[in-house]
């Protein structure tokens, strides 16, 4: 028995090695020939799809210093970078984004230029962190995921890269709900207001945005009568653009006691719920569980269909703060002119240089001592006399 266990365990040794396991290159050449340079870059892929990341860099090194003018010198250097996507490691991801991006700089034109960007937002979207923690992989993430529908708007990766932007929009407004949440059980009402606004107007896709949505107008209902509009409106947008949420008879409810118009259901936004909890992917009891121990944030409630904004979000001016009085401006042009005419300088004797003329050579320089005035009961006395 113990024989059996020992050969289970070898075996399973040599199935993990990484020289046993070859993950297939995804850009070979299938051109068939016995070019010099098409033979260094067969080596390279092999050794790339066993695991041998730093000879496979060596190997097309040498072929782009050796062949310069080889058709195959712009495989080569996507082949190097994706040496160090495959290798990991967050020296690896940045050393592979750094190459990505040459390549796109160098190649802007040929259709792998297309898969480098996506994976450039790949690098980020694999260091992303949870909402609670720093966003700044998310955020890059979310810019490399616009530049690729921007620059690439035909590509394959397209649909693709459209969810990943849903997925990453969906962490960051998540971020943003809880600092707006805590803002409002803490009571500044002020600051809860304008995150949950901005949050709200820039991520409408947000899985959480009608609970955001109803903690808004709390936050205005709570701020006095000057910001009853707002509240009103944060209401009316749960009963038209979420209408299958479970606060929308609520709102709605709000609304009639406010004595505001009750809006009816957006037909689209109506479509868009039902599409994404027929396609939402159920999570179980170990995912929970074991979500505690991941780093990477949970995406399932992410929305599976609607535009992505293609915006960065950027901080407002809080609805407390009084806006401008129109017509109102401050100039804050500065003006240089010259001095003209004699100034206290050229009319008035510097007692300084008096002071430095009667100072004796070695002695140090003493500031000028205002000389006593007499009291004014001598001065007094001798006039009588």
């Amino acid at each position: 028995m113990r024989r059996y266990a020992v050969v289970w365990v070898v075996l399973a040794a040599l199935l993990s090695a990484p020289a046993c396991r070859r993950k297939k290159y995804e850009n070979p050449i299938t051109k068939d020939t016995q070019q010099p340079d098409k033979v260094l870059f067969d080596k390279a892929i092999g050794d790339i799809e066993r695991g041998r990341y730093e000879i496979a860099r060596l190997t097309l090194n040498t072929l782009m210093n050796t062949y310069v003018d080889s058709e195959y010198m712009a495989k080569a250097k996507l082949a190097i970078a994706d040496t160090w996507y495959r290798e990991g490691g967050s020296h690896g991801l940045a050393q592979a984004e750094a190459e990505y991006k040459d390549f796109i700089l160098f190649y802007p034109t040929l259709e792998e230029a297309a898969e480098a960007q996506q994976k450039v937002c790949r690098i980020h979207y694999k260091q992303m962190e949870k909402p609670d923690r720093d966003t700044l992989h998310a955020l890059r993430a979310e810019e490399e995921c616009r530049q690729l529908l921007v620059q690439f708007p035909n590509s394959q990766y397209r649909t693709e890269v459209e969810q990943l932007l849903r997925n990453i929009q969906e962490v960051v407004g998540q971020h943003e709900f809880v600092v707006g949440d805590m803002y409002h059980k803490k009571g500044s009402y002020a600051a809860a207001a304008n995150r949950l606004q901005n949050l709200t107007d820039h991520y409408p896709l947000f899985s959480q945005a009608d609970e955001a949505l109803w903690k808004l107008g709390d936050a205005y209902s709570r701020m006095g009568p000057r910001f009853r509009d707002r509240a009103g409106e944060a209401y009316a947008r749960i009963a038209r653009e979420y209408p299958l949420s479970s606060l929308a008879e609520d709102a709605r409810r709000k609304l009639k006691t406010m004595e505001l118009p009750i809006p009816e259901a957006d037909q689209v936004a109506l479509a868009r719920m039902q599409y994404d909890l027929e396609n939402s992917s159920k999570s179980g009891l170990m995912h929970h569980f074991w979500g505690l121990f991941r780093k990477s944030p949970d995406t399932t409630l992410a929305a599976k269909s609607g535009a992505p904004v293609m915006e960065s979000l950027r901080p407002s001016n809080p609805a407390s703060v009084p806006a401008a009085t129109p017509g109102l401006t401050m100039s804050t042009d500065v003006t240089v002119a010259p001095i003209t005419g004699p100034s206290a300088l050229d009319t008035q004797p510097d007692a300084r240089q008096k002071l430095r003329s009667e100072v004796k050579p070695g002695e140090p320089e003493q500031p000028a001592q205002p000389s006593p005035s007499p009291p004014p009961g001598k001065n007094q006395k001798k006039k009588k006399k």
